[in-house]
């Protein structure tokens, strides 16, 4: 009786049942966020809708609660959720779960990198709902493996980033499969034209729910930027962890390349950090992955295409060490930070060029960025070879450090303790 006066009175207002109370009771749900107050009522109605709110508002439970309490155990596949990302589908399946009774409704998630033989053994078992990239899901259509004859449910998470990815014509050809009555769910950090115009050929009389309010960053997150020359990035990234000591942090590159070479230099002065791109094997990325969720890894490296399906709580820091050149992307960065009412900082390496990158960004949050400056630090000139070896933006902080005049003996620029703060702690054998 007293887990029963406990449960989440503010969700069951909302039309969400017992079993699922429960769940939200135990993983510490109390008060829904706003699109999770506004988008479970009429997703439980039966009405197609389209969700547009901030990263880390809750998107995947405002759309996964009245999901889950609408399955049908003794059916099969009754909700398609369509992700951009092999991360984003482990993490929505893994979202799922903890809102249910994983061993009455089965989850699965299907993306590529993974083996078609484990996945095509998972759909044998006759899964209620799949999670799954449009690349591997059109495959597995291919096989026959995928029967979307009892499916009741479509949902579209992170529709934005799918369409800014090349899955336009993957989307259309999967909706276009889907014949039975069912309802289509878009959920979005952004709702363009474009995603209006995806949504007019698909959906049945669709309620829109913006609950940004034109507001594309939270107010928790401190924003500053610092100036840097692009050959001096990474001197000035050392002492920012130096200074700053986050507990757990994202270093954000903006291709694959950077991000490698970021990775191996940190890991080089002996700094605990891992990359996250596209090019590395699944295998390899879920292990990453989980060592970040554990706080065993400080600092991640990642590109932006690695990094939408990531969703870990407590990240201290997002560090854009490349400027992106979209603005929104930036949006998207410095929403994995101050998550759920949590605070956080954001910091900006900009060079000189970038003054625009940086105009840009300001413009779309309506909010001025100051700047901040690291004591001590002064801008050095460039390495003798700089300019004529070619280096990108992202690869100018793998440069070697700049002759300098000083005594062969003189102390390295780089802390010596730089490399123990991030460090994981070594565990006694037992």
């Amino acid at each position: 009786m007293h887990r029963q006066r406990n449960l989440p009175a503010a969700f069951a207002e909302l039309g969400v049942d017992l079993p699922r109370l429960r769940a939200l009771q135990k993983i510490g749900f109390v008060e829904p966020s706003e699109i999770q107050r506004q988008l479970i009522p009429l997703i439980l109605q039966g009405r197609d809708v389209m969700g547009q709110a901030r990263t880390g508002t809750g998107k995947t439970a405002a759309f996964g609660l009245p999901i889950l309490q609408s399955i049908e155990l003794e059916k099969r596949l009754q909700a398609l959720i369509l992700v951009p990302t092999r991360e984003l589908a482990v993490q929505v399946a893994a979202e799922l779960r903890r809102m249910c009774d994983a061993d009455e409704i089965r989850i699965v998630p299907i993306y590529g990198g993974q083996k078609i033989k484990h996945q095509l053994h998972l759909l044998g078992r006759r899964p209620h709902i799949c999670v799954g990239t449009p690349g591997r899901v059109m495959d597995l259509m291919g096989r026959g493996a995928l029967s979307f004859d009892e499916i009741r449910f479509v949902v579209l998470d992170e529709v934005d980033r799918m369409l800014d990815i090349g899955f336009r014509d993957d989307i259309r050809y999967i909706l276009s499969y889907v014949k039975t009555p069912h309802q289509t769910i878009f959920v979005s950090a952004t709702l363009d034209d474009e995603i209006k115009h995806l949504a007019a050929q698909y959906m049945n009389d669709p309620l829109e729910v913006n609950v940004s309010r034109d507001e594309l960053t939270v107010e928790e997150v401190t924003q500053v930027y610092m100036t840097v020359d692009p050959w001096d990035k990474y001197r000035l990234l050392t002492l920012i962890l130096e200074k700053e000591d986050p507990r757990l942090a994202i270093i954000f590159c903006n291709t694959k390349h950077g991000a490698r070479k970021l990775a191996k230099r940190l890991h080089a002065d002996g700094v605990s950090a891992r990359e996250i791109h596209g090019d590395l094997v699944q295998a390899k990325r879920e292990r990453v992955m989980d060592k970040f969720r554990k706080h065993h890894i400080k600092l991640l490296i990642a590109t932006d295409l690695a990094a939408r399906g990531i969703d870990v709580q407590g990240i201290s820091h997002i560090i854009n060490y490349d400027m992106p050149d979209d603005p929104h992307v930036y949006v998207h960065r410095i929403g994995r930070t101050a998550r759920m009412g949590s605070f956080g900082k954001a910091i900006s390496l900009v060079t000189r060029e970038q003054g625009a990158q940086l105009t840009a960004v300001e413009q779309l949050i309506n909010k001025e960025i100051p700047q901040e400056r690291i004591e001590g630090f002064v801008s050095r000139p460039p390495p003798g070879d700089f300019y004529g070896r070619g280096f990108s933006t992202c690869e100018a902080g793998a440069a070697p450090a700049p002759v300098t005049a000083a005594p062969a003996t003189a102390t390295p620029a780089r802390p010596k303790t730089l490399a123990a703060r991030f460090k994981p702690a070594r565990r006694r054998r037992r």
